[in-house]
């Protein structure tokens, strides 16, 4: 019996089923490598977020385009590119999703892709990336995409019969050799011993397309290690075990220390315009990907506000976050387990912020129909300035507070992860805000194994920092969480904030005082006094009869409630009245011994509550470890 010869099936183009479950299996090969990308990240600074960046940019498209069908391979990548720009993140995120989306948009109008039309989508890409970069620079991304569509553009040309999967291969090989050589390219990388982390990043990517392509649906299932590029670049430049990047401070400019970003919507938005008027402010590291009515904005700045204002000059700007570089970096080289991080509803001096290394996270701050991100994207003078002028507008509208969301604490918690063993949330008081919810939220979503733990206050302004500030202080001791857990817990309701608003108005409407205080205030000249209590929720404690002498009378208050024979620390807050925060602090050295105390000024997240000439004293006794 004569066998008949069985010819394989011929291989056919992309359709978007095939090219979602690849994109699916590049995107979880990323994820999986996050920390290894983290670690070899030194340029443009080493700030070590490369991993966590890539991740949540690809992290975007598997909640968004690839967590449902598509038609056709247009309508696919049109979603891939839009969802690309929206959560983009960081340097290498903007120029990743700048190239998707270059790819989507010469596609979009194809039902599958073959050879030819996925190396000249993948082109146009290549070209969109290096667009999106006002100075592009050789041995990053840039260089191992453009490899990769050249090898993509050879393989189409020889091309038989259509089929993309072999030019892949090809190409993949010319993106591993591209990698390889970024070293040669950038000095700064070869003096680090490390490969470029976001070209890697993308090398990747492909890998894990490669392995979809060659394993089918069992890819999907793979949460492996990083290729092999990943593992030999990372036992070059660390010991066992060591989480540290390259230390390399030359790559942190100071006047540049914020890496600043925001998504801008409008119409006929003009990139050249735009990059024109951001490199007029001094931005560097620039990276506008987009299109016309939507530009993922990246920049490195002196100053997150200025960037977020040009900005809100061409267009309507949303998610705006600003990470310092420079704080991160020097986190990074501290040794120790424990990272701690607040929000800006804590008046924590900055000088104690700096010599703990503790991160905050920005409170959302609304003045004028615009939104800001608290001591980072408006100064707290300026707020109060701002107040003030409003005050003065009958029909103006009276600023506001928000909570953070929780992608900004998931992205702190996610970077610190990458380099600590455990991270602590100290955070404003339920009981007044929805803050520590967000971060509950993001500590959920950024590990699930109770590497990150949140704890209550019960407080805010300088009694939320006074926690913050001990447990920093225990965490670069070297003590474990658990052992500051205990301590914060012992400390709490010790901890005691009590704040005089000399206008309660702010409070009452915004619920912190209740609505019978304001009569009672007006008839009586009563300038009242509330306090923080057990349960984390702020009320009238009391009030003192005085107007010129209020700062003593206020001081005179605490004391006859503060325990005697103890030794304190405090933190005096005043909402744009320094004078009186000085007088305050000086009665209050001559009725208790305080050991270390601080002036600060309220940031907005109270004082939009407290009213301007508001002040607030903390106070928290000194144990013989904290002397």
């Amino acid at each position: 019996m004569r066998q008949t010869a069985v010819m394989p099936p011929a291989r056919l183009p992309l359709t978007a089923p095939a090219l979602r479950r690849a994109l699916i299996a590049g995107a979880r090969r990323v994820i999986a490598g996050r920390d290894t990308l983290n670690r070899i990240n030194v340029f443009p600074v080493a700030d070590g977020d490369t991993g966590n960046n890539l991740a949540h940019t690809l992290g975007s498209l598997l909640n968004g385009a690839l967590s449902r069908r598509s038609r056709h391979i247009g309508e696919l990548l049109r979603r891939i590119g839009d969802d690309a720009i929206d959560g983009a993140r960081g340097n290498s995120g903007a120029i990743l999703a700048q190239f998707l989306y270059g790819v989507a948009e010469h596609a979009r109008a194809q039902p599958e892709l073959d050879a030819t039309t996925l190396a000249a989508s993948v082109r146009h890409g290549a070209g969109n990336a290096r667009a999106a970069l006002a100075h592009p620079v050789e041995g990053t991304i840039l260089s191992v995409i453009n490899a990769f569509a050249d090898a993509l553009d050879e393989a189409a040309r020889a091309s038989a019969d259509g089929d993309p999967r072999p030019g892949f291969v090809v190409a993949l090989a010319r993106a591993r050799i591209a990698l390889a050589r970024t070293p040669q390219q950038m000095a700064l990388l070869q003096r680090a011993g490390v490969v470029d982390a976001g070209a890697q990043g993308f090398v990747d990517l492909l890998e894990g397309i490669a392995e979809f392509v060659d394993g089918g649906p069992r890819a999907l299932r793979m949460h492996g290690a990083a290729g092999a590029a990943n593992e030999a670049c990372a036992g070059h430049a660390h010991g066992a075990g060591d989480t540290q990047i390259p230390v390399l401070h030359e790559t942190v400019d100071p006047h540049r220390r914020w890496c600043s970003e925001c998504l801008l919507i409008g119409t006929e938005l003009s990139r050249d315009a735009l990059r024109d008027a951001l490199e007029a402010i001094g931005a560097d590291s620039l990276v506008l990907a987009g299109g016309s009515t939507r530009l993922r904005v990246h920049g490195h700045v002196a100053s997150p506000q200025a960037l977020f204002d040009v900005c809100a000059g061409h267009g309507a700007v949303e998610g705006m976050k600003a990470d310092d570089m420079l704080a991160q970096q020097r986190s990074v080289e501290r040794v120790q387990r424990v990272a701690v991080v607040t929000d800006s509803a804590a008046d924590l001096p900055e000088e104690l912020a700096e010599r703990y290394g503790l991160h905050t996270v920005p409170v959302r701050v609304s003045v004028d129909d615009r939104d800001y991100l608290d001591k980072v994207g408006l100064a707290t003078g300026e707020f109060y300035r701002r107040m003030a002028a409003g005050a003065a507008r009958p029909q103006a509208e009276q600023p506001r507070t928000s909570q953070p969301p929780p992608g900004d604490f998931r992205r702190v918690f996610e970077f610190l992860l990458g380099h600590r063993a455990q991270v602590l949330y100290v955070g404003l008081s339920r009981a007044v805000s929805g803050t520590l919810q967000s971060g509950e939220q993001a500590a959920a979503r950024a590990d699930g194994s109770g590497r990150v733990q949140v704890f209550d206050t019960f407080n805010a302004a300088g009694g939320q920092a006074l926690l913050a500030w001990r447990a920093a202080e225990l965490a670069a001791d070297g003590i474990e969480l658990a052992a500051i857990l205990a301590e914060l817990e012992r400390l709490r309701p010790l901890t005691a904030t009590w704040a005089m608003a000399r206008d309660i108005s702010h409070a009452v409407r915004g619920g912190r005082i209740p609505p019978w205080a304001g009569p009672l205030v007006r008839f009586t000249g009563l300038t009242p006094i509330a306090k923080f209590k057990p349960d984390g929720r702020l009320g009238v404690s009391g009030g003192v009869f005085a107007k010129a002498g209020a700062p003593e009378a206020f001081a005179r208050y605490i004391a006859k409630r503060s325990p005697r024979g103890l030794r304190w620390r405090a933190i005096v807050g005043h909402c744009d009245a320094r004078a009186d925060g000085e007088r305050l602090l000086e009665a209050l050295r001559r009725r208790l011994e305080l050991e270390q105390a601080w002036v600060v000024e309220t940031g907005p997240a109270l004082g939009a509550h407290a009213g301007r000439g508001a002040l607030l004293v903390s106070l928290q006794p000194v144990t013989d470890s904290a002397a």
